[in-house]
């Protein structure tokens, strides 16, 4: 309390003096000069772009929009400073509503607001004083249906790279399909929708994304986001001895390799392991080789059936042989 008045004190005795009066002198000045400024100010003449809301309104329950306009238009104003103040502070541009029925070709699916009506609404609501400059959108057109749609199977889309020494076993999206309205030529055309272009890479650990799905043209996708799920897989180390077996060669010879199996060594999922077989593989050996090549080996060729065995090699990829006549 104390500090108070001594500040208080302070002030008074600043104030009362001769100096103290000049600083108030000097402070209306300064104010009245600021004044003066902002009147200047304001009465210049600016140019400022608004954003306006654009939305259809009175759509039909029984029509689907399938490619919307624009929902936003930029529009320049010129006017004075004190005209533009008023629209960024107290008249604010109203959003711009279309009435669907007044737009809409029923028998083509399309419509198209023209921007010239656009302008009239806008005239609407500026003072007579304020000049529309320039009128900018995305898109004016729209297309719509009464509900014909597919179901499309979703597929991801993108650079999905596990981590060194894994693989990716198995990947889920959550809903598996999408509904897609359009009209029936477009709906023939389309073979699936695809999510977003994702790039993940290097992950040892199962991850879970909400994904966008690709725009369609003049089709509208529902839903436009989905769940994926990307499950890894440590890949390990597997081999299984296979029987080499003689295509194309006559009846009458019998074709004996050296040793009469052969290793396949290949990488596969730990968790599908179990399901890998010595019945998955065929090496063959082709007679018609060696008889156009003759030589003291052969060449093994390798067929992989197993959907799980990554990387499949042969051991030995040459053996020894033996013609015999049956």
């Amino acid at each position: 309390m104390h500090t108070f008045k001594r500040i208080y004190h302070l002030l008074k005795t600043f104030l009362s003096d001769f100096s103290g009066k000049e600083f108030l002198i000097f402070l209306f000045f300064l104010a009245l000069s600021g004044v003066f400024w902002l009147m200047m100010t304001l009465n210049e003449t600016y140019e400022v772009e608004f954003k306006v809301p654009l939305a259809l309104t009175g759509v039909p329950k029984n029509v689907v929009i399938t490619s919307e306009p624009s929902d936003t238009v930029k529009v320049s104003l010129k006017d004075k400073g004190y005209v533009i103040m008023v629209y960024t502070t107290y008249q604010k541009l109203r959003p711009l509503m279309v009435k669907f029925s007044a737009y809409a070709d029923k028998q083509d699916g399309r419509g198209e607001i023209p921007s010239t009506d656009l302008l009239k609404m806008l005239k609407q609501q500026v003072f007579g004083s304020t000049a529309i400059t320039a009128l900018k959108y995305d898109k004016l057109d729209f297309t719509f249906n009464y509900g014909l749609n597919r179901r499309i199977k979703i597929e991801l889309s993108g650079n999905i790279a596990p981590a060194d020494n894994y693989y990716l076993a198995h990947v889920q999206i959550v809903p598996e399909y999408a509904t897609v309205y359009a009209s029936k030529q477009i709906l023939d055309k389309i073979q699936n929708v695809l999510t977003e272009n994702l790039d993940i890479s290097n992950f040892n650990d199962t991850v879970t994304r909400v994904v966008a799905l690709r725009d369609i043209a003049s089709a509208k996708v529902v839903p436009s986001k989905v769940k994926i799920t990307l499950c890894p897989d440590v890949l390990t180390e597997g081999s299984v001895e296979v029987p080499i077996t003689t295509i194309n060669k006559p009846e009458s010879l019998v074709v004996r390799t050296f040793p009469q199996t052969v290793k396949v060594k290949y990488n596969v999922g730990s968790h599908l392991y179990r399901f890998v077989h010595p019945s998955d593989f065929v090496v063959n050996v082709d007679y018609r080789e060696i008889a156009a090549h003759p030589s003291d080996k052969c060449s093994l060729y390798l067929h992989n059936n197993s959907r799980y065995a990554r990387n499949p090699k042969l051991e030995n990829t040459q053996v020894d042989y033996l013609i015999e006549q049956q």
